[in-house]
């Protein structure tokens, strides 16, 4: 066959290829501990965090209460916490367990980890006791550092009451059945001298103290860290995250230093940003995630940004934040973008510094908000693939992006197979997204990585989609919601975005509920924002003008905000939501 022969056959089939990565721009040091060292020698004086109204640890506090640290300060609070790790036995690959909300403490304690060569475990602060057990169990954790009181949960208690060791080795060793390779665990947060908190129990008062964890390394030289973690390499395992699937357990995800690396300097490329713009992010998005890991704080550190630390979500605070610190850069989701709008401080807030927000959101529509300014939105990724696999940069003109999720990025491949046979299918056609490339996980905890990927080294991610004959990955959802009514298939993708572009819809979630002769309807499930006049006949004449006729919803079903749960990654939990609309629909 020859070469132009061999070229018109790849076109023709959902095959499609970045450029190698070798070419890709802006690629620093790949692994944790050489990405914190090279923005610590770019950006040593800058501002690398600031954090409102929390006392940390052996922070250096500004007179009005204010923890900041520089890109220098960050440093070195990370070599404390490797030294005390390495002072407590913690040996290449081992891993350590960090149970916090974004705090300067979680910062240090994640790259702490990767500078004594370990490996991060990063565990929700919206788990429930059950999901915190199992994924203690599986990961495997030798040393758990946790945050004590995150909102109403006390995870003192909650850990005590899984494994009363916890609560009464105090700084010794823990001896645990049910954990058997947990040794030691210390948290931030402990009760301040006078304070009174209701949950407070004897057994929490002996776990020891983050300024008494940091001590166990006074005695460990600072040149053997810094040796452990020049040591590290690329290949290495650098961090275990859990997924925030919607229908099932979470899962672990075992991702290596060059993966993570990758995506850290990458997001700084397709962002546009630079030293020179001072990017200043606020996010109350757990770093625990990979996406807000790799978006929020990698892109923002990568950039010599200053992190605008919020903890736990509060709009009203929020926009104080905002306000007070500048921010420039502001990363949410979709539900708290609407709860931005809904504050009581709304109408008075000066956002004006915003220059980085996505114009399609409702904070970009403030009257102080004057840039028009579109992020990467055209993108598809997992955290198998530590976030993005295709994207194309902010500010790329609709025409070109043209609804899609972008195009493989350096070293990416994307297949497009037929889900029951597992066969390449033409180009257009749809079928299950499969990927491989430099960021690709190195497998699931437990699962040989045999059963993760295909004879090809592909990753099948159960999504589907087609590819075009530009080779732009189009994203429809995940397989099992695509809607199959009357002979056509509906993306519930699709009808969403749809729907959250309408101004009186807060959340929107598009299922597919059995019927005799189609098959399926398509049922769209709203919550609406407080004082919106929503009626059926005005959502489904609204979709009419967007969709064509038979994606526009049968149904149109309204919910109060209770009555839709969320995943702490504000995922719609799809087996939740269709069975709400299954009971609305028989009554």
């Amino acid at each position: 066959m020859s070469t132009e022969t061999k070229a018109e056959a790849v076109d023709s089939v959902s095959i499609v290829s970045g450029p190698p990565l070798s070419d890709e721009p802006g690629l620093g040091a790949l692994t944790l501990p050489g990405f914190l060292r090279e923005v610590t020698e770019l950006y040593g004086d800058r501002e690398a965090l600031v954090m409102h109204g929390d006392q940390c640890q052996r922070a250096a506090l500004a007179t009005d209460g204010v923890t900041r640290w520089t890109y220098s300060e960050l440093w070195e609070r990370a070599i404390d916490v490797a030294r005390a790790l390495r002072g407590l036995g913690l040996a290449k690959d081992g891993r350590v367990g960090v149970l916090m909300t974004n705090r300067p403490e979680w910062i240090t304690a994640v790259f702490g980890a990767s500078l004594a060569g370990g490996v991060a475990v990063t565990l929700s602060t919206f788990s429930t006791p059950s999901e915190l057990e199992y994924m203690l169990e599986t990961s495997g954790v030798e040393i758990l550092l946790f945050e004590r009181n995150v909102l109403k949960t006390d995870f003192a208690a909650a850990l005590t009451d899984l494994e009363p060791q916890i609560g009464t080795a105090g700084g010794a060793e823990v001896h645990s059945a049910k954990f058997p390779f947990l040794r030691h665990v210390a948290m931030v947060g402990k009760k301040a001298e006078g304070e009174s908190i209701e949950s407070e129990s004897i057994e929490s008062e002996s776990i020891e103290t983050w300024d008494e964890f940091l001590t166990h390394g006074e005695s460990q030289p600072r040149e053997l860290v810094e040796a452990s973690a020049a040591a590290v390499q690329p290949s290495d395992v650098a961090v275990l995250f859990f997924s925030s699937g919607s229908t099932s357990k979470p899962k672990g995800i075992l991702s290596a230093h060059r993966g993570v690396s990758i995506q850290m300097w990458r997001f700084r490329r397709m962002y546009g940003f630079s030293p020179e713009l001072n990017i200043r992010c606020w996010t109350a998005n757990g770093y625990f995630w990979s996406g807000n890991f790799a978006m929020a704080l990698g892109n923002t550190l990568a950039s010599g940004g200053s992190l605008v630390l919020q903890p736990t979500f509060d709009p009203g605070e929020a926009l104080e934040l905002i306000e007070k610190e500048r921010v420039n850069f502001p990363f949410a989701w979709p539900h708290q973008w609407a709860q931005l709008v809904g504050a009581p401080n709304w109408d008075k807030a000066d956002l004006s510094s915003l220059r980085y927000v996505d114009f399609n959101t409702p904070v970009a529509r403030h009257p102080t908000v004057t840039d028009e300014w579109y992020e990467p939105g055209h993108a598809y990724g997992n955290t198998e693939t530590f976030t993005i696999s295709t994207c194309y940069p902010a500010n790329t003109p609709s025409a070109v992006a043209a609804g899609s999720s972008g195009k493989p990025l350096p070293g990416v491949t994307i297949r497009i197979v037929d889900a029951l046979t597992g066969e390449v299918v033409p180009r257009g056609e749809r079928g299950e997204i499969c990927v491989k490339g430099p960021t690709l996980m190195l497998g699931y905890v437990g699962t040989p990585l045999s059963e993760t990927v295909d004879d090809h080294g592909f990753f099948h991610t159960g999504d589907g989609g087609y590819v075009d004959d530009t080779g732009r990955l189009y994203w429809e959802g995940r397989l099992t919601d695509i809607i199959k009514t009357g002979g056509a298939n509906v993306s519930p993708l699709e009808v969403d975005e749809a729907l959250v572009a309408h101004p009186g819809v807060k959340v929107a979630r598009t299922v597919g509920v059995p019927h005799n002769t189609l098959g399926e309807v398509v049922v769209a499930c709203i919550v609406a924002h407080a004082g919106a006049d929503l009626d059926v006949d005005g959502v489904r004449g609204y979709l009419r003008e967007r969709l064509a006729s038979y994606k526009v919803p049968r149904e149109v079903l309204f919910f109060d905000n209770e009555e839709i749960s969320l995943t702490g990654t504000a995922k719609i939990k799809s087996s939740d939501i269709k069975e709400l609309a299954i009971k609305r629909l028989q009554t």
